[in-house]
């Protein structure tokens, strides 16, 4: 392995371990016609920022759409700032818990053309060190939210 000081080259990134139904502290509700299993869930890392994120901004809002760059990464709005039509997949609905005792609502959004990928995985948001795409609100905090799968069972 090169020293990157040394060439400038960026260093390795350890894979992530695969995630587990004990990384997911907040599941998000079924709203799809016809399921009754999650399919989104958040960690404990994920789940504090987004407190902080709607202590700022109010209720949030996820989209998840195909691409590259940014355009793969897990986007973090204020709710309704991102517009969704027919073309996009409403994959989950939860109440994060707030600190103070309240509740503030959160929808997790995919295109229609990344879920014919995806249906078959259940998604992990977590909260990893690096900067956030584009407009996603983490940006600023120097981390930016990041999709984990694992395969649906059954």
């Amino acid at each position: 392995m090169t020293d990157s000081s040394i060439t400038g080259a960026p260093e390795r990134s350890v894979p992530l371990p695969e995630p587990t139904e004990a990384d997911d502290v907040l599941e998000l509700e079924p709203t799809i016609d016809g399921e009754d299993f999650s399919r989104v869930a958040f960690t404990r890392p994920a789940l504090e920022m987004l407190q902080l994120l709607i202590e700022r901004n109010g209720p949030l809002m996820f989209h998840q759409s195909g691409g590259c760059c940014d355009g793969s990464s897990p986007m973090c709005y204020p709710e309704g700032d991102f517009i969704t039509g027919d073309s996009d997949v409403r994959m989950g609905h939860g109440e994060v818990p707030m600190p103070d005792g309240s509740t503030s609502p959160l929808d997790f959004w995919m295109s229609s053309e990344q879920f014919a990928y995806w249906r078959h995985t259940h998604l992990t948001i977590d909260l990893v060190p690096g900067r956030g795409g584009g407009f996603s609100l983490e940006s600023p905090e120097g981390k930016r939210f990041l999709t984990r799968s694992r395969m649906l069972e059954g």
